[in-house]
């Protein structure tokens, strides 16, 4: 599999919720190069700095990239020689928008933040300056994605409806009045813009639909599937009805984070590679005319603006260098692995083993000792005497809901849950505070403290509150018990 025959190799980045400080962004950057990629697809959201009455869509815990930041991440991505490709929601995922009660009329269903009403022309040209915004302070990038995909409930609202009555109409042509509108201005203002766009809401139309819906020589749809156990076949059958319908500039998009679980927090390498294997199958039976683009590696930092935080880049590196080192030989290859272990410095392509260095080796990656901290710090969570801890036997016997509601317990059993739960907190404690003094330098405290409060102190919370229980038991026996830690 040659180079030429995979594209550009764009490392997609989330930038929602877990914002790198601005010095860990440019040095991730300089690894992506050195890992492989050759571009960028840069996903702001709110990290990006609007204006006018587009201010208020900036993230209030933290504070979003300047506009200096931002030519000057642009400046030393082109140093390394990748493009930088925005990506700026048009329709769907539009929750950091229309969240807004400034924007709140724009929503498509009222309990749906994500989807924008087609039908109003406010809300056409709210995303039309997001993305004059947007290009203004990018006036090198030659391709701009318009994302539109998961447009979750259009055609239930209200002019949704009144306009699907009329015959002949549906909501894929409702769909298509949206995006051909937003893309055809784009291409009016900016006429040598290549325009990108998710392919989900495309992949139901019927060939006649395609070639009549005015995305021809507009957009260049970005297919996406993350699985591991991708349908070659079926993913090649869709790629060629595109290009039947004249869409023949295509680009594919995989993942090596953000895509196993909504609350995941180590990657599993494997089942990354596994996904670019046979994303590399389907390159490989793609039918004459279709000029691939490229691929996008996408690395969601969370599912929606509104879900928790998910695995953060530290932990992804070594997913990343090795789906990347896939792309480059055709194969997770042992020269394959050895460049991710050369660039990287451990001697393993796996999260886990992340905290070994290679003989010889002078610096870890960027975020190596957050990456190590998280992965032990996981384990302990995970754990099952902590994740199981109301289910063992002097919990269920002797301090269950009945015994907790009414303060009553054996004050024997009660001293061993009481040496069990405090020898777990007194564990996690200093591999908390680790995590935390390793994010410090590269997250802002926002970050951080969200991080904590969603993978950490949810879990031990239960905990916590059993503790407390004891105590106020305990003292209504006139016994002593040791005061429960206030948490993190």
């Amino acid at each position: 599999m040659s180079l030429s025959t995979i594209g550009k190799k764009l490392v997609h980045l989330d930038l929602k919720g877990a914002p790198p400080k601005f010095k860990y962004l440019l040095e991730l950057i300089h690894l992506f190069a050195d890992l492989g990629a050759n571009g960028l697809l840069i996903e702001y959201e709110d990290m990006f700095p609007y204006e006018g009455e587009l201010k208020v869509l900036l993230a209030s815990a933290y504070p979003s990239y300047s506009r200096e930041e931002i030519f000057a991440l642009q400046d030393t991505a082109k140093s390394r020689n990748l493009e930088v490709i925005p990506l700026v929601q048009t329709f769907g995922h539009l929750e950091f928008v229309l969240k807004h009660a400034t924007f709140r009329e724009l929503r498509e269903v009222g309990h749906c933040l994500g989807t924008l009403n087609p039908h109003k022309e406010r809300g056409a040209q709210l995303v039309l300056e997001m993305l004059r915004q947007v290009m203004e302070l990018h006036p090198g990038s030659s391709a701009l994605h318009l994302g539109a995909d998961e447009v979750y409930l259009l055609g239930q609202g209200d002019e949704s409806r009144q306009w699907l009555s009329a015959p002949g109409s549906s909501v894929h042509q409702l769909f298509l009045s949206h995006v051909t509108k937003v893309g055809k201005t784009m291409q009016e203002r900016y006429p040598d813009l290549s325009l990108i766009m998710w392919d989900d809401m495309m992949r139901g139309m019927c060939l006649d639909t395609l070639k009549e819906s005015g995305l021809v020589g507009l957009v260049q749809p970005m297919i996406w599937d993350y699985s591991p156990a991708l349908d070659v076949e079926n993913t090649v059958l869709l790629m060629d009805k595109y290009n039947s319908a004249g869409l023949s500039q295509l680009w594919t998009a995989s993942s090596f984070k953000g895509s196993t679980n909504v609350h995941t927090c180590v990657p599993n390498t494997q089942r990354h590679v596994d996904n670019h294997l046979q994303w590399l199958q389907v390159v490989s039976a793609l039918p004459a005319g279709v000029q691939l683009q490229g691929i996008a590696l996408t690395g969601w930092q969370r599912y929606d603006h509104l879900s928790v935080l998910c695995e953060l880049m530290p932990l992804a590196l070594p997913s990343l260098a090795s789906c990347l080192q896939t792309l480059m030989h055709g194969s997770f290859s042992q020269e394959a692995q050895t460049r991710v272990t050369e660039v990287l410095g451990s001697p393993s392509t796996e999260v886990e083993d992340v905290g070994r260095v290679s003989p010889g080796s002078t610096e870890p990656f960027p975020g190596q000792k957050l990456a190590v901290s998280m992965v032990e710090l996981t384990a302990i969570l995970q754990s099952e005497d902590l994740q199981l801890f109301e289910s063992n036997m002097y919990v269920r016997g002797w301090f269950t809901p009945y015994h907790r509601e009414r303060k009553i317990t054996n004050p024997l059993i009660a001293q061993q849950i009481q040496i069990q739960v405090m020898t777990l907190l007194q564990a996690l404690e200093p591999k908390v505070e680790e995590v935390k003094q390793e994010m410090a330098p590269l997250y802002p405290q926002a970050t951080v403290d969200e991080w904590v409060a969603q993978h950490i102190s949810a879990v031990v919370a239960p905990l916590q509150s059993l503790l407390k229980d004891l105590q106020l038991a305990m003292e209504e026996m006139g016994l002593h018990a040791p005061v429960p830690p206030s948490g993190w």
